[in-house]
């Protein structure tokens, strides 16, 4: 299993999660960003730049990724666009996407876009705080915990 991380908008509490576990369980772990990273020096932990521009990280991400991989990620149609490659996908805030809960986000996000659109202030979400960072490193360590006790058999 690859980690991965749609990083520019990813809090630093998680990335500090992830590098522990990559460290500690000894998984790749790529962080892509259209800005430079400093991360600590372990041997699993790589970051990937990409060019400026709309989408260049989750572009690079979709490409890069195999079904199975762990992807963190709080944009829905990168997630969406994940979820349907067999990738497992967990937001920042704990939240596990399936194909049934993503298709409900996306839902909600083009609604909420319409009634922005239309001129009405929808707010953005809350700031991130602890309950956030518990819910992310409880959903990680699930995910991680099937992912070592259940690993993908060769074809």
């Amino acid at each position: 299993m690859q980690i991965w991380v749609d990083a520019d908008a990813t809090p630093n509490p998680v990335k500090a999660i992830l590098y522990r576990a990559a460290e500690r369980l000894d998984l790749p772990l790529t962080l892509v960003a259209n800005q430079p990273l400093q991360v600590p020096p372990i041997a699993q932990i790589r970051t990937e730049r990409v060019g400026a521009g709309f989408d260049v990280a989750d572009d690079y991400i979709v490409q890069h990724a195999h079904p199975g991989d762990l992807v963190i990620t709080a944009d829905i149609p990168l997630a969406a666009e994940l979820v349907a490659k067999g990738c497992q996908v967990v937001s920042p805030r704990g939240e596990v996407f399936t194909s049934e809960t993503v298709r409900q986000r996306l839902n909600m996000r083009d609604f909420l876009d319409t009634m922005r659109a239309s001129g009405l202030d929808t707010g953005g979400p809350p700031a991130y705080n602890q309950s956030d960072r518990q819910a992310f490193a409880n959903a990680l360590d699930r995910i991680l915990a099937r992912a070592l006790r259940d690993p993908p058999r060769p074809i």
